[in-house]
């Protein structure tokens, strides 16, 4: 399966492997590729369901920009699960991938088998952060559409939040710097535009409704994003929090072994009694 239509919007969605199901839900300037050997480790035991969100990839964008948003992407991905017949499934998502996901296991609960949680955030609790985010955004996106990729990449990388990569593998780092370098420009700029922080819904109020068994994974030197993770386990009930040292914002390119170990023994886990 490659290209599904969703209410209008062409979605690229990828299934490999067999047994229950497992969705993948990659970050921002990402796309279903970035999960490499994750996903092929992954199809080993599960029935891997790997999407390129809306903006970022092959799926593509749509007129009413709500459509790129963390609401209607998670109403389309239960859609599509539907679909595969792969409902409940275990959801694993990382960043904007995890947002995208706790959206899902809070508005369609009965979709979500199991949860895991990479660098996460419930959004934005206050008004005033949300309103001051959604203009940071939308000057990147502008500076986006404007120097186009290579330009944005290049800023992006220098964020504060991706410094611990720079002890990635020559070779790791350049692949994902070349899976960021193939987005369309215009495409990813509304991506941030619907999908930032500061646009989505807070769910603040609402991490009590998610009634999936959930792990909550973030990197030791990720202040900011480790706090947010944090927040996010204490909210879910009963919720996990496995903290990666040597790791910041992106624990399965930082340490890849050791996430994939966590994220597999807790998808294998017997159901409880």
């Amino acid at each position: 399966m490659s290209g599904v239509l969703v209410g209008g919007l062409r979605w690229e969605v990828r299934v490999r492997g067999a047994g229950d199901p497992l969705l993948l839900i990659h970050g921002f300037t990402g796309r279903g590729s970035a999960w490499g050997a994750h996903a092929a480790s992954f199809a080993r035991s599960f029935r891997t369901i790997v999407v390129d969100l809306p903006g970022h990839g092959r799926t593509g964008t749509h007129g009413d920009i709500s459509r790129h948003g963390v609401e209607r992407t998670a109403d389309d991905l239960a859609s599509i699960l539907a679909r595969l017949d792969a409902v409940p499934a275990s959801v694993l998502g990382y960043s904007l991938g995890a947002r995208v996901a706790l959206r899902l296991a809070v508005a369609h609960p009965d979709v979500v088998a199991r949860l895991v949680l990479e660098s996460p955030s419930a959004g934005l609790a206050s008004a005033a952060e949300r309103s001051s985010r959604r203009s940071a955004d939308a000057a990147l996106a502008d500076a986006l559409e404007r120097a186009g990729i290579e330009a944005f990449v290049g800023t992006w990388e220098r964020l504060p939040i991706f410094a611990s990569q720079a002890d990635l593998p020559a070779r790791r780092a350049a692949r994902i710097r070349r899976l960021r370098l193939r987005n369309d420009p215009a495409r990813l700029a509304a991506s941030l535009r619907a999908a930032g922080q500061g646009a989505m819904e807070p769910l603040h109020g609402r991490l009590g409704a998610v009634r999936a068994p959930t792990l909550v994974i973030a990197g030791a030197l990720d202040p900011v994003g480790g706090a947010r993770a944090r927040a996010v386990a204490a909210g879910v009930p009963g919720a996990r929090l496995a903290i990666v040292d040597g790791a910041g914002h992106t624990p399965h390119d930082e340490r890849p072994l050791q996430f994939r170990r966590l994220a597999l023994e807790f998808l294998q886990e017997d159901p409880a009694p």
